[in-house]
């Protein structure tokens, strides 16, 4: 059921990525041994789960909530995003938005930039769920992260 969520790619035996999850998903998310959930989309979306960080911490999960406006990532959400997969990175994380497109973008970057992953296998993962091609923010955004860290 976990693997039920919107667009849902796991990325590795710890890191999965989603749209946003139902209650359901999160109590089997728990279930399976998620520790940390970071929620990279904004409260007031039409779709966003009400008291997502209440259910979360009653799960005895963490919860991080890392607002990144869609038309307006930055780097400061980007920086954040690193420090805290640096600070979880012995733990199992479900790193979420709306579609699977920022939380699937901020990973990659994490890859390229913390753990040396190569630009082009870190975006080809990315790329099972959508293309920064058809968003030039995002494009310009990836681009910058990766030659400016």
């Amino acid at each position: 059921m976990f693997e039920d969520i919107y667009n849902f790619l796991p990325l590795s035996k710890n890191l999965f990525t989603g749209g946003m999850p139902k209650a359901e998903e999160l109590r089997d998310a728990a279930g399976q041994g998620v520790q940390v959930v970071v929620n990279l989309a904004l409260h007031n979306i039409p779709n966003a789960l009400p008291e997502e960080q209440k259910l979360v911490r009653s799960l005895d999960m963490t919860y991080i909530n890392i607002p990144v406006v869609w038309n307006h990532p930055t780097q400061e959400n980007l920086n954040e995003f690193l420090d805290v997969m640096d600070a979880h990175s012995e733990e199992k994380v479900l790193v979420h938005c709306e579609a699977n497109y920022r939380a699937t973008a901020f990973p990659a970057l994490y890859r390229i930039l913390r753990l040396g992953w190569r630009p082009e296998d870190a975006l080809g993962v990315m790329h099972q769920i959508w293309n920064e091609e058809k968003y030039p923010v995002w494009k310009k955004f990836i681009e910058e992260s990766i030659s400016n860290p």
